[in-house]
């Protein structure tokens, strides 16, 4: 199983991220926190202070199947300036990898053009910021290879999708079952 990175930048919503890294490590998807600041240590937007396991110039992407992009500000800001958050989003759309975001941080993708002809959600208020992409207002949008979220509320349900798409949808059911995540 290919591995999965989360891209962590200062000012990062933590639900989104974290909550993602948790669920897929349940679900038995190994998971990087990738710090982009050069600093292992990273603090999101409410003070909350991680360490994460790797920086973004240690990473050799090639053994990576995905790449999550949490929100919040200033953190979707400073994925959007990163060049290698750039390059590597680019690469992963193109070569077919997953590549996924949420909340605000679905602009990032928008700007390097990877949501044209794509459905995606996003934070209210960004979806001038997906261009080429039609606008959705689900809790999780998936098309192809790109999924997209709304926000901290939509943390949950969305990284069970990313856990359905890289294992089954059975093993997302089994592990929104065992966290008492109620589905449909």
């Amino acid at each position: 199983m290919k591995k999965i990175g989360v891209f962590l930048a200062e000012g990062f919503e933590e639900i989104e991220g974290l909550t993602v890294v948790d669920i897929l490590r349940r679900a038995g998807i190994p998971v990087t926190t990738i710090s982009i600041t050069g600093q292992k240590e990273v603090c999101g937007s409410h003070q909350i202070k991680v360490l994460a396991d790797a920086l973004y110039g240690e990473i050799d992407f090639s053994g990576y199947g995905g790449i999550v992009l949490p929100g919040g500000m200033p953190g979707t800001t400073n994925l959007g300036s990163h060049p290698g958050v750039k390059e590597t989003i680019k690469a992963f759309a193109a070569e077919g990898k997953l590549v996924a975001a949420i909340c605000a941080a679905p602009s990032v993708l928008g700007q390097e053009r990877i949501l044209k002809g794509k459905k995606a959600a996003c934070y209210p208020g960004f979806e001038d910021k997906l261009e080429g992409a039609e606008a959705v207002f689900e809790e999780v949008a998936e098309d192809g290879n790109i999924i997209t979220s709304r926000g901290m509320g939509t943390a949950i349900p969305f990284a069970l999708r990313l856990a359905a798409y890289v294992t089954t949808e059975e093993k997302a059911k089994e592990l929104a079952e065992a966290i008492i995540y109620p589905i449909g």
